[in-house]
């Protein structure tokens, strides 16, 4: 059997047949709060609704969605969340001081790493997720390379203080910014013993590549996890992508979960569901396209465009009113979160 044939989703009863011990864990699966962005609920209101969808681990992938650092209000939630069974993990944003997505208001990245890992001490999450950037610092003045040096540099200058504290930083492959390969040459130049990652099965599309070979690639050191669906096609200028639905997509979205059970036992299945109104376009036909991929393998390559060619249009979502957005989101995030539960009955 072809390696595509066995990641895709007709490879999955296949797949089944190899799983071993580690497959019969548990899944602790969880919620990124990125899928209830514009909820406006208190850290209390959150933590509530993900119980009453039985996650065992809720992700406050930024600071706005936990509102405050403050070590009494941090041992609140922590407590609350203790209160319903729920692990907590808490995250940040970019940490790479010459990302577009950086913000030196708030400090020096050091300084913003720091406050972190106090509250993650405090609220009881044994990682701090940060990401370095988006698909913007690709096409800089900067090459990626160089972005990934640069959060090499934070992340060393914070070890000791990581490690003293027990902890690890998880860096998510975010927004278009790393492929898997890059994220694992941060990781490891970094150190593997206290840099992991964050794994987002969506944001690989962003990067022209198979997101089955981004798991692949950084299963070994992932800690926690994004888990959405995709559909992906031919247009004429190269590939759309639209993120969807858990189930709606055509990336073998069951196999990649099964997988992921598989290489990362007793790591979170953290949904982040993200439903876009429009695709994205990626013009790999266009010479000018390649000026922020010129280091990807054609082997690489060739896997994203399998997918690509094997994918059929979706429909763009039903554009709602403003003031329906947010019940728009909950309706996803649900119908998300039913599948994904059907879905991991019968992975078992």
């Amino acid at each position: 059997m072809h390696r595509r044939e066995f990641l895709g989703g007709s490879g999955i009863a296949a797949f089944g047949l190899q799983a071993g011990a580690a497959s019969r864990r548990p899944v602790r699966l969880g919620v990124d709060l990125f899928s209830l962005r514009s909820q406006g609920w208190t850290p209390f209101q959150y933590l509530d609704y993900c119980h009453q969808w039985g996650a065992k681990v809720v992700h406050f992938s930024e600071i706005r969605f936990i509102g405050s650092l403050e070590p009494e209000h941090l041992k609140k939630v922590r407590a609350h969340a203790e209160s319903l069974g729920i692990e907590l993990e808490i995250g940040m944003r970019s940490i790479c001081p010459t990302s577009k997505m950086f913000d030196p208001s708030q400090g020096t990245a050091e300084e913003q790493l720091a406050r972190m890992i106090q509250a993650a001490k405090l609220v009881g999450s044994p990682i701090v997720r940060a990401v370095l950037g988006s698909a913007e610092d690709r096409r800089g003045p900067l090459p990626i390379e160089a972005h990934i040096k640069n959060t090499v540099q934070v992340l060393r200058a914070v070890r000791s203080r990581v490690l003293d504290n027990g902890l690890k930083v998880a860096i998510e492959n975010h927004a278009g910014d790393m492929q898997g390969r890059e994220l694992r040459m941060l990781i490891e130049e970094a150190g593997k013993d206290f840099v992991g990652a964050c794994l987002d099965s969506g944001n690989p599309l962003w990067t022209i590549e198979d997101p089955h070979l981004t798991l692949e690639t950084l299963a070994p050191y992932v800690l926690t996890s994004h888990i959405r669906d995709t559909a992906v096609w031919l247009v004429p200028e190269g590939a759309a992508v639209a993120w969807v639905r858990m189930g709606e997509g055509n990336i073998g979205i069951d196999a990649y979960v099964r997988q992921y059970t598989e290489l990362c036992p007793g790591r979170a299945l953290s949904l982040e569901v993200i439903v876009v109104p429009q695709p994205r376009l990626f013009p790999y036909h266009d010479p000018r396209f390649w000026e922020a991929y010129r280091n990807t393998p054609a082997w690489e390559f060739a896997r994203f465009v399998t997918l690509v060619e094997n994918g059929k249009p979706h429909p763009n979502p039903a554009p709602v009113a403003r003031e329906q957005a947010a019940s728009r989101e909950r309706e996803d995030f649900e119908a998300s979160m039913r599948y994904t539960k059907e879905l991991l009955q019968r992975l078992g």
